[in-house]
């Protein structure tokens, strides 16, 4: 086919590009629905609490694990008051419970009589530090997803953020600033909104729902994903199929991935055919087989359920100031995701 009948292909096809995803909604819609079109809750609040009591089982046995993977140095000083294990556990309940350092350390009070431990606030905020717990979140991580099985991915992702101010909620900060780079046509957001919220990008594979990579960044969404992708990488995690949202959708991004992976992208309004052949197929899918490749590309709607999940189990405020605390309170809320899916 020539490259000036595909070029013109492709320009229609983002042209009816909205009306086709009405025609796709209408026609698909149902399937993310009960028959009645509407959430059957009393079923989901059941496999819900199922999925918490299976994540508080297996909640000491993979922070134990994580922990006997590090080699220690013999000479580490004298023994920690608290086991290593044991602050993860800590800083994970915080963030299930939505608990300040204060109130965590209050609410620890009310257990010195049994535990013979009693901690302030400030030692739960250094845990956030403590680079030992860091390592061991990560080996939980790596623990849940190995166990799991996962050798080729058939993956989404997606971004996040995270409010670092009480003040301000991350969705609808971002809808304003989506409203403003759409009338100002710049391109560019506000970066005095932006130092409000850290983001965060998982990649998670839609078969288990488990992440098999997580990345967090201070200062961009493509920061935390280049973050995410490495961490499937060294986890030992293939990608088979993924889907990514506009924010992806350049030439270059198939480089980020190996030749056999299958990526699913909607092209932007400028989009041309010239590129590498494998972004070349990508388009000519994308134009011929539109209800099947829309069809394939909606299911990184899972990815934005497993953010929602996220944030109604953990919240949506990041209470640390510091950038490594931060980053560390950030990878908890990866791992409590995965602990909700280990079972």
């Amino acid at each position: 086919m020539g490259k000036r009948l595909m070029q013109n292909h492709l320009y229609k096809a983002l042209q009816e590009h909205e009306r086709i995803v009405e025609l796709y909604k209408r026609e698909y819609s149902e399937d993310r629905k009960t028959r009645d079109g509407k959430r059957d809750w009393r079923t989901y609040e059941q496999r819900l609490a199922l999925r918490i009591r299976t994540a508080a089982q297996e909640l000491e046995p993979i922070a134990k694990e994580a922990f006997s993977m590090i080699a220690l140095s013999s000479n580490m000083g004298r023994p920690e008051v608290v086991p290593v294990h044991k602050k993860v556990i800590l800083l994970l309940l915080k963030d299930i419970f939505q608990l300040s350092n204060r109130k965590m350390a209050n609410f620890l009070a009310f257990f010195t009589a049994l535990t013979g431990i009693d901690i302030s606030y400030k030692t739960v905020e250094r845990i956030y530090s403590d680079d030992l717990a860091r390592m061991t979140l990560h080996n939980m991580f790596m623990i849940m997803v190995k166990e799991k099985g996962i050798k080729s991915a058939n993956a989404s992702g997606d971004g996040t953020g995270y409010s670092l101010t009480v003040t301000k909620h991350y969705r609808n900060e971002r809808e304003k600033e989506l409203k403003d780079i759409k009338k100002s046509g710049s391109g560019k957001g506000n970066k005095e909104k932006r130092r409000l919220f850290v983001r965060s990008f998982a990649l998670m594979d839609i078969d288990t729902r488990m992440y098999i990579g997580y990345g967090t960044s201070m200062t961009s969404e493509h920061e935390a994903f280049n973050k995410a992708l490495n961490m499937a990488r060294l986890i030992g995690v293939s990608i088979g199929i993924v889907r990514l949202d506009k924010l992806y959708s350049y030439q270059s991004i198939t480089k980020k991935f190996g030749k056999g992976t299958k990526i699913y992208i909607i092209p932007k309004s400028n989009a041309t055919i010239r590129g590498p052949p494998e972004w070349k197929k990508i388009l000519e899918e994308f134009v011929y087989d539109q209800f099947p490749y829309l069809k394939e590309y909606y299911k990184r709607n899972n990815s934005e359920g497993g953010f929602s999940d996220d944030k109604r189990l953990c919240g949506w405020k990041i209470w640390q100031k510091r950038e490594d605390r931060i980053d560390l309170a950030l990878m908890s809320k990866g791992v409590w995701h995965n602990l909700m899916w280990v079972g």
